[in-house]
């Protein structure tokens, strides 16, 4: 008899469990695995300030789980679990109920409040998709009010926004909402100082999990160039609808609060008879297990104690970890096996201060500016790429680089602008046709017959070198290149070239593999131009706008790139091919 594997929740942790289970199960195990979630997509809770910030477009931060579980056996399950029998092995749903025989609670965190009065009901939390949303709806309203608003005093106060907490989360959507208040005072003709954006720290300093350098540095991008006020020792007393007060006795009026100051598990199964410590998250085992055998806890709502004895942080790395651990732990239990231990091995930080500058500690090494942006990139993009493959790297670097709506300086407001491919169709196909035509004439000059590129023969009729490798302009190591490895193999390279040129002309022609196409062309005429020196840089030119993707747009790329992306994430979920999708 088949066991059921039921994975609570669909966050990072939750997500990980399902696809180490589909990785890692054999067929002998006769496993059915099912997530369930109260939504039908996954999503991105490091991005959301991007969101509430106008970054990028609303869809930029959720995965669709059926995008995720594609040709896997993972069942998807969209309902909202209010109750859960740990004796008797049943979730409860208002309407359904489902039986489990290992269950695995990755439900997450939600925001904690402290008992600050008034906070609850008078902020924004910044926790979910739909809050990330909610304050992008209402920073709009803020600006348009103000722009009409004829009191100043009460304009001043729609122009004040408040992060409350100088966390990871605060700082990110601090940095995020100074890129957009310079794009919405411009539109609303507002004065630009006239906005205030201010950081609220109960702590005598920001990131307090940075190392100081780095705190530094975060602090004076954000107040010289974001021009955000970082207020630290200022605890945050009172909230009401229009302001909030500063250690008791300072006030600060304000419609805007968003708070990100504090987390704790998921309240929702608080009642249940799950041991909780800090922050009410569940106390788990080095196995990743509750004091129930056939129940993991894992993520944010996992308190898991490392050897040092002390809590694992809610990053998502962490949840990763646990995460795979109750997968290998539950198919371990299955076969009869002992127990993997779960030994996390974070290997760093990284936050974002809007989409042009970051900080990261990465494995004792730190990084700023620029190079900590592009390292929190790839790290976003390995994720992306283990639980959805090119496809959804591909959603995630259009939104990312393509779609941006933050656009600074010439440059930027360029690159960003999305072009139709279709533009590109009739470059293309005349780019293919030149090097078509540019391989046949090579065949019928005699490249098959005669070393033409050897420079031995200057007798044309016999085969006279008519493009040597080597010239004045060329430089040291390419001649070496060329004397040491094509010299001896003329024949063989002559070959090939043509082989290569009519290759590029059929692609081109028929959009197949374009992007791929585009990069061997660009190599191409960069070899000729370093050997020969040859003025056609036109096909240098015409090459690079092929490198976005010119063959989606009457070509073969439009079928065959997302079958092969199909494929490869049926390949890699099932580790054989399908031949029909």
């Amino acid at each position: 008899m088949s066991k059921k594997v039921v994975i609570l929740g669909a966050g990072y942790g939750g997500i990980q469990a399902a696809l180490t289970l589909q990785k890692k199960k054999k067929k002998s195990d006769d496993l059915e695995i099912y997530i369930i979630d109260k939504n039908p997509y996954h999503t991105l809770l490091t991005e959301l300030h991007e969101i509430a910030g106008n970054r990028i477009e609303e869809d930029g931060v959720i995965v669709y789980l059926k995008n995720i579980f594609e040709y896997t056996d993972v069942n998807i399950v969209q309902d909202f679990i209010d109750e859960i029998d740990f004796e008797n092995h049943v979730l409860k749903s208002s309407k359904n109920q489902y039986n489990y025989d290992y269950l695995i609670l990755g439900i997450g965190s939600e925001p904690a409040f402290y008992g600050i009065p008034g906070m609850k009901d008078h902020s924004f939390t910044l926790w979910s998709y739909h809050d990330a949303l909610r304050i992008k709806e209402h920073i709009l309203n803020m600006f348009q009010k103000a722009s009409l608003e004829p009191d100043p005093e009460k304009k001043k106060s729609y122009l004040t926004f408040i992060v409350g907490g100088g966390g990871f989360t605060g700082t990110e959507m601090a940095g995020e909402l100074s890129h957009w208040a310079d794009q919405l005072a411009e539109h609303y003709d507002i004065k630009r100082e006239d906005v205030r954006l201010i950081i609220v720290e109960a702590m005598d300093r920001i990131l307090p999990i940075l190392e100081t350098d780095l705190i530094n540095k975060s602090v004076e991008y954000l107040e010289d160039k974001l021009q955000v006020e970082v207020l630290t020792n200022a605890r945050i007393t009172k909230v009401t609808e229009d302001g909030l007060e500063l250690n008791e006795k300072d006030w600060i009026s304000s419609y805007t609060v968003i708070w990100t100051g504090g987390v704790q598990a998921n309240q929702c199964l608080m009642e249940f008879d799950l041991e909780t410590g800090k922050s009410s998250r569940v106390c788990v085992d080095e196995y990743t297990r509750t004091h129930y055998e056939n129940v993991f806890a894992v993520g944010d709502f996992s308190l898991f104690m490392t050897e040092e004895n002390t809590p694992l942080p809610a990053l998502v790395e962490a949840a990763l970890e646990t995460g795979a651990t109750a997968g290998k732990n539950i198919l371990h239990a299955v076969r009869g096996e002992k127990l993997e231990k779960c030994n996390p091995k974070l290997h760093g930080v990284m936050v974002s201060i809007g989409n042009r500058y970051a900080v990261a500690n990465i494995m004792g090494i730190k990084l700023s500016g620029i190079f900590a942006l592009g390292m929190k990139h790839l790290v976003n993009l390995h994720y992306l790429f283990g639980i959805g493959g090119f496809e959804i790297i591909g959603k995630y670097l259009k939104h990312e680089f393509l779609g941006q709506k933050h656009k600074k300086g010439v440059l930027q407001e360029h690159y960003t602008q999305l072009t139709p491919t279709f533009w590109l169709v009739f470059l293309r196909i005349y780019l293919g046709y030149m090097w078509l035509m540019s391989g046949l004439q090579k065949i019928d000059t005699g490249w098959f017959k005669w070393e033409m590129i050897a420079g031995r023969v200057v007798d044309g009729t016999s085969g006279a070198s008519i493009m040597p490798l080597i010239s004045a302009h060329t430089p040291g190591w390419y001649a070496w290149m060329v004397e040491t490895f094509i010299l001896p193999n003329t024949m063989l390279m002559q070959k090939m070239i043509v082989f290569v040129e009519l290759g590029l002309g059929i692609a081109f022609i028929t959009g197949t593999f374009t992007f791929l196409a585009a990069i061997v062309s660009i190599g191409m005429n960069i070899n000729f131009l370093l050997s020969t020196g040859l003025n056609d840089l036109w096909f240098l030119i015409a090459s690079l706008p092929m490198l976005g993707g010119a063959g989606r747009a009457f070509g073969a790329d439009h079928y065959l790139i997302p079958y092969l992306m199909k494929q490869w994430r049926y390949f890699i979920n099932n580790k054989k091919i399908k031949l029909k999708l």
